[in-house]
């Protein structure tokens, strides 16, 4: 991938962990999701990587509320909706894949099992392949996930096994810094990217609170795209909490300006993913 192709920027708002008791400023309700959306696509995020939340903001994969989520940002932005296939560590295999019905353009897809923190994040080989082809039935474009450099193996191993993806182009998004996964360090993102099989036609970049600095300027030198939001990080700089999504968003923008990638719009996105256009 060149490093003069445009930068994709995921916008990752809500997540499953982060409370909104202390965090007022996260968006979990459809309409705040909704809201921070049409403010970060401004700001020059092209996908939005989507977890829902309950009338409680409790973490949920709810399939009534996942559609109404992805049928508001389908239909009031130009973004591609990506849904959480992940949820919490607490969801079942059933409900993770009951969410593809959702109506979203694109999904995550993690790769592997993992200690999240004091968890554990559970992706046995069945369900990553019995999810991979509910994506390929329904024509969903999944964001291969890699919190590890085993699951960038596993990814290999899965398109030489069930093929392309639908769409037919390959994009992951390697996760760094999450405590029991590859470290945030420009060092580990290059292992991570010389291992990934010749067949990935783009990928982004994680880095998890301190680490989204020092990952993102390394992606942007290699080539990479970018994932920002409060899912992933929750303070701007030492002392200065995080107050809107579109912060990061800016950043991560005004980054690919300097190394002359400017944002893509949604539109974009759906080009370098083999998206089907929103309608």
């Amino acid at each position: 991938m060149s490093t003069e192709t445009p930068l994709l920027i995921t916008v990752a708002p809500t997540g499953a962990e982060t409370c909104k008791q202390t965090h007022p400023q996260l968006p979990t309700t459809p309409r705040e999701i909704l809201d921070t959306a049409r403010s970060c696509e401004q700001a020059g995020a092209g996908l939005i990587h989507v977890h829902l939340r309950d009338d409680e903001h409790r973490s949920t994969l709810n399939l009534e509320r996942a559609r109404e989520v992805v049928g508001l940002l389908r239909a009031e932005t130009s973004l591609v909706v990506q849904i959480s296939t992940g949820g919490s560590v607490h969801d079942s295999f059933d409900d993770r894949l009951a969410v593809l019905e959702a109506g979203a353009e694109s999904c995550s897809l993690s790769m592997g099992t993992l200690n999240f923190g004091g968890e554990v994040f559970l992706n046995p080989w069945g369900f990553i392949v019995d999810l991979y082809q509910g994506t390929q039935e329904l024509g969903i474009v999944p964001e291969f996930e890699l919190f590890d450099l085993g699951q960038v193996h596993a990814l290999g191993r899965l398109i030489s096994e069930h093929g392309r993806p639908a769409g037919g182009r390959i994009h992951a998004d390697i996760v760094m810094n999450v405590p029991g996964g590859v470290p945030g360090t420009p060092a580990a993102l290059l292992a991570a990217v010389q291992c990934l099989t010749q067949e990935v036609d783009s990928w982004s970049a994680t880095g998890i609170g301190r680490a989204t600095i020092p990952v993102a300027l390394a992606a942007l030198s290699l080539g990479g795209h970018l994932r920002v939001g409060m899912e992933d990080v929750l303070t701007f700089a030492p002392g200065r909490p995080v107050q809107h999504n579109r912060e990061l968003v800016e950043r991560a923008a005004g980054l690919g300006r300097l190394a002359q990638r400017p944002p893509m719009d949604g539109a974009g996105a759906r080009q370098l993913l083999n998206v089907k256009p929103a309608v």
